[in-house]
């Protein structure tokens, strides 16, 4: 498949191959030259910094615990 680069240097990925990698907005890219060709793939996620700070503000971690488990069985 081909692509015009755009004055502003933007391409769009045509819709069959955002379809098939599933590569919607927010998708994170990584542009990588190799041997004179550009490679673009799916940016590798850190698993660390997908759940950093989603329990959101400052909670108690043990607090936040308790929470999840909820009320013992007796």
């Amino acid at each position: 498949m081909k692509a015009i680069v755009a004055e502003r240097g933007q391409v769009t990925i045509p819709k069959s191959l955002r379809d098939k990698l599933g590569i919607c907005p927010g998708t994170a890219l990584e542009f990588i030259a190799k041997d004179g060709t550009l490679v673009v793939r799916k940016a590798e996620t850190d698993p660390v910094s997908q759940v950093f700070g989603c329990i959101g503000g400052r909670i108690d971690t043990d607090k936040f615990i308790r929470a999840l488990r909820g009320t013992p069985a007796k």
